[in-house]
């Protein structure tokens, strides 16, 4: 019995046949999944960061417009297993929402005072701050989608198999969530 000898060509087309094939299943295995979803939560969460900072770098503009406030913090800081840490995202949640809440409670003072609204430089912060706020909500919006995208991929197949053989460390991130008396329906009255 011989064995069947290919010849040289043959032998090229049938490898690149078979790289190609292999290509082809190994990119639809859902391998890369779990850390390209990974990185664009990473992303998010950094755009986040990046509004809020945007954010505490107005409020001492606004402060020193309207006299008599104390300054807010300067810069956002974050440890570095926020993202994976529930308690450390609460606390930085917690600690957002109450700089929220100082600066609604600013901009109602202001109301009292006139001179002050009319004040081209602290319109024009006001504004700066209502724009923030937007872009918070939408960075918000975005780490909320890239976070679901990831925590879904280390769940589903094919990339939870991936996550159980491979990417063993990978945990689920956390994501925002809102506090209980934000939820009702504020009373309007007139």
């Amino acid at each position: 019995m011989t064995s069947m000898i290919l010849p040289r060509s043959l032998r090229a087309a049938f490898t690149a046949a078979i790289l190609i094939a292999a290509s082809a299943i190994l990119s639809g295995c859902g391998f890369n999944t779990i850390p390209t979803a990974e990185e664009q939560a990473k992303a998010a969460w950094s755009e986040v960061l990046n509004q809020y900072q945007r954010r505490a770098d107005l409020i001492p503009n606004l402060v020193e417009t309207v006299k008599g406030f104390a300054a807010q913090e300067k810069e956002v800081q974050v440890p570095a297993d926020i993202l994976s840490n529930p308690e450390a995202f609460k606390t930085f949640q917690e600690n957002q929402s109450a700089i929220t809440g100082s600066l609604g409670r600013l901009l109602a003072i202001a109301e009292a005072y006139p001179d002050l609204k009319s004040n081209q430089n602290f319109l024009a912060l006001q504004s700066q701050l209502e724009g923030t706020e937007n872009r918070i909500a939408v960075a918000r919006r975005d780490y909320i989608e890239a976070v679901r995208v990831y925590n879904t991929s280390l769940k589903t197949l094919p990339s939870a198999i991936w996550a159980y053989l491979w990417w063993t460390g990978n945990k689920a991130y956390e994501t925002f969530t809102v506090a209980e008396d934000k939820m009702e329906v504020p009373a309007v009255k007139f």
